[in-house]
């Protein structure tokens, strides 16, 4: 994610280094260290910066928040038409998939012969996701699953590698097509938050350093601070255009990731929503054929839930709740099972070839036993009425269809969609059971392959399944009562699952709320929610307690270190981490996933993902047992401190240090030589690469070899994708030069006391999107450095327990 040219292409930090296939699991702190790094969501508020924000003046002001306008309405018109695009795509092939077998499957029920339709079925169906999942394996690995994580961790402040590149858009939009016409158990609407994103990261910028082409547009966006506000807009926008929910992918937003929020911003997503949820809406009803009609304002359509027998009441709330308990132990049970699943990939399928190979291997066995299913059905429906789009006749008389085909054979939004509205007696309660148990277990062994694809129709689809199995039980028991109507319990079955397995609930409540076009729904969708959660949590929490594992989320403890202490180099995570100045070889004990046992997942899918991909992932608040820790116990100690004018050879020499990789560098001065050195500023590594690449020395310019004085311009036609340090060639005598850091510095950084509590630093960090935050001592001498890392692994130590 630089305008650099590099004379070895092998030293584009872009460019993924060859490496040997592991033969154990490619998982552990180092590499931890090495590939993620922190945003710098905190302007470096440093001359050229100060200098350059007073030149602004009203009018100027006015053009940039007019920009920032622009280009959230571009956000939300490319992010509807990319929704658009990938809707219509699925709609036509997977139609002529489903026509080409429907047709298949007739002729040979006549004849007998049925096992060449399985082959048929099979083969098609494996075909495509191997061209889906190969893409995926072997072009662009980080546009595998939903992208929900990912967009997770940027807006939590973490740099995920190519994560909001082109290649990766591409690939996820064709990723998407191709793994919901292969029949998988996925949905289409959890990729549009990560395209969203990419669509957003990419048109703030005003150029693709993926085609090497530079609109010279939006420069002054070129920074973390405003394109992470944009990728929060995109997600917002992915979200609105999945579900036709503006004000909920508004709050997924605020939800999900973004630490700094304020009312513009707020009105910006908002807008964001509203244009991608139209441009869909618009483009769809041409398409359709009725320019007039915007009744599609999202990929998913849940329809309307306002007649008479759609209508709750007073005393099914606690029929609701109950629904709400089985949805969240169904839901810790799912997350739970697909751990192990993805604890077992991480171990033994990490070669793209035997990724695309299980891929093949899923589509073929979810083929097969679909076909088992619709051929071992006698659930006949009368074919007049019916809203199937590819009814199966099979063994079923004339003018019938089989119901359990009907679930199968369809695109998941159109099965649940089914399963809301189809008039009571649609579905044989045996034919609901069968495809909720055989339906819960390939959601769940599909999810984690190398594919793009979302989770939330699957969810949705496995809780309006047992959902409409319970409505009907209730209507038996109440003797077919009015208010007893299977498609309304279908609705809080699907809730209480997705629930259950992704634990979000405000911005969930919203978005199911909208999609129902029926805000009475809102108070039971949000019990729902709730108490799945609740109960999810609490379930998975017992299990771990009766087998005597630990239950605290995502806090792998390390033992408590002395203030100063320098632990021996070796294990996991290296405290220099690529984000600070920090202790050298300082480490967490434990070694690999595969070594010991990793925290179970207590939270959501999402959650336990980013976990197992040992993201720092930083939540809302500290631990409620880390007040009894301090600064000196969290931070990195020693630390790589600058001298405000410092010789070249030594920052050189720093920089190239591969065991330290630091990105963020105190610089202090000496007030004399009995005096300590004290903290002046703060310095990145990103801007002295850019000084030495200029080659912004004292010398040179005393003897006005510097052609012009360097501007923020040159750093942020640099960004994102900085030069690495071998690729700037710097002489024997340019080594004893001088470098003036002054200008450069940010004279301002955020700092603490050695003794400030733990939550109070936790609360700095993540309220302000820090990346580094200085630890100093009563004489402002630098004592240590506190990154992301060092809070995400905080030692909880015997207060954790």
């Amino acid at each position: 994610m630089s305008n650099v040219e590099l004379d070895d292409e092998l030293l584009d930090p872009e460019m993924d280094p060859p490496h040997p296939f592991p033969k154990e699991i490619p998982h552990n702190e180092k590499l931890l260290s090495l590939k993620y790094e922190s945003l710098d969501y905190d302007n470096s508020e440093n001359q050229l910066f100060l200098e350059e924000e007073r030149r602004i003046n009203h009018t100027a002001f006015r053009t940039v928040e007019m920009k920032r306008w622009v280009i959230c309405a571009m956000i939300g018109i490319l992010t509807g038409l990319v929704a658009c695009f990938i809707d219509i795509v699925v709609e036509n092939v997977a139609g002529l998939k489903y026509k080409i077998v429907k047709d298949n499957i007739d002729k040979f029920t006549e004849r007998g012969g049925l096992s060449f339709s399985l082959l048929l079925w099979a083969t098609l169906n494996s075909a495509f996701v191997l061209v889906g999942s190969a893409i995926v394996a072997f072009v662009e690995p980080v546009a595998a699953g939903s992208g929900i994580p990912q967009i997770k961790c940027f807006l939590n402040g973490v740099k995920i590698p190519h994560v909001v590149r082109l290649k990766t858009l591409v690939i996820k939009v064709s990723g998407v097509i191709l793994s919901v016409v292969g029949g998988l158990a996925v949905g289409k609407e959890g990729p549009m938050i990560h395209s969203g994103s990419v669509i957003a990261a990419g048109i703030s910028q005003g150029r693709s350093t993926s085609l090497k082409r530079d609109f010279k547009i939006f420069e002054y966006f070129r920074r973390d601070t405003e394109k992470r506000d944009f990728v929060s807009a995109g997600a917002a926008a992915g979200v609105s255009a999945a579900f036709g929910a503006p004000v909920g992918g508004v709050l997924f937003s605020l939800e999900e990731g973004a630490s700094f929020w304020n009312q513009f911003l707020t009105w910006r997503i908002f807008f964001a929503s509203m244009i991608s949820t139209f441009t869909l809406n618009f483009v769809l009803s041409i398409y359709h054929g009725n320019i007039w009609d915007l009744s599609s304002p999202g990929l998913i359509n849940f329809g309307r839930f306002d007649t008479e027998t759609m209508v709750y009441t007073i005393h099914e709330i606690p029929i609701f709740i109950a629904m709400g308990v089985v949805g969240g132990i169904l839901g810790a049970v799912f997350n739970a099972l697909n751990y192990w699943l993805t604890m077992f990939r991480i171990r033994y399928i990490h070669r793209p070839c035997l990724q695309v190979i299980e891929a093949m291997l899923v589509a073929a066995v979810t083929a097969t036993v679909a076909f088992v299913l619709i051929y071992s059905s006698r659930d006949c429906q009368p074919l007049q009425g019916s809203s199937v789009s590819y009814p199966l006749q099979l063994f079923c008389a004339d003018g019938e269809y089989n119901s359990m085909a009907a679930a199968f054979f369809n695109t998941p939004e159109k099965s649940v969609v089914s399963l809301f509205h189809d008039p009571p007696g649609s579905y044989n309660p045996m034919t609901l059971g069968l495809f909720t148990l055989v339906y819960f277990f390939l959601a769940c062994w599909t999810y984690g392959l190398t594919v793009s694809a979302g989770v939330f129709i699957p969810s949705l689809l496995i809780g309006a399944a047992w959902g409409r199995l319970f409505g009907i039980s209730l209507s038996y028991l109440t003797g077919a009562a009015i208010w007893a109507d299977p498609g309304k319990y279908a609705l809080m079955g699907a809730a209480a699952q997705l629930g259950g397995i992704v634990r979000m609930t405000l911005s969930l409540t919203v978005i199911m709320m909208e999609a129902t076009s029926n805000v009475t729904y809102g108070f039971p969708i949000m019990l729902v929610l709730m108490t799945a959660k609740i109960v999810g949590d609490i379930f998975i929490e017992v299990w771990l307690v009766g087998r005597g594992l630990p239950a605290l989320p995502f806090a792998p403890c390390s033992p408590h270190r002395a203030p100063g202490r320098k632990p021996e180099p070796k294990g996991w995570e290296t405290a220099t981490e690529a984000e600070g100045g920090g202790a050298y070889g300082d480490a967490a004990p434990a070694a690999s996933v595969s070594q010991r046992h990793p925290p179970a997942p207590t939270q959501g899918l999402y959650d336990m993902h980013i976990q197992l991909q040992s993201v720092p992932f930083l939540h809302w608040e500290a631990p409620v047992t880390s007040h009894s820790l301090t600064a000196r116990e969290v931070m990195s100690t020693p630390v790589t401190c600058l001298r405000r004018r410092e010789k070249v050879g030594v920052i050189v020499d720093i920089l190239s240090d591969t065991t330290s990789n630091h990105n963020g560098f105190p610089v202090v001065e000496l007030a004399g030589d009995t005096q300590p050195a004290r903290l002046q500023g703060l310095i990145l590594r990103s801007q002295l690469i850019v000084l030495l690449k200029h080659k912004v020395f004292v010398e040179r310019s005393s003897m006005g070899l510097v052609r012009r004085r360097l501007r923020l311009k040159d750093f942020r036609d640099a960004y994102p994708r900085f030069p690495p340090i071998q690729s700037i060639h710097v002489s024997q005598d340019e080594r004893e030069c001088t470098m003036d850091l002054s200008e450069f510095m940010n004279p301002s950084p955020y700092t603490v006391p050695q003794d400030a509590s733990l939550p109070r630093v936790f609360k700095l960090f993540r309220a302000l999107g820090l990346r580094h935050l200085v630890v100093v001592d009563n004489c402002n001498q630098v004592v240590g450095l506190v990154t992301r890392k060092d809070l995400a692994r905080s030692p909880l130590g015997d207060a954790g327990k």
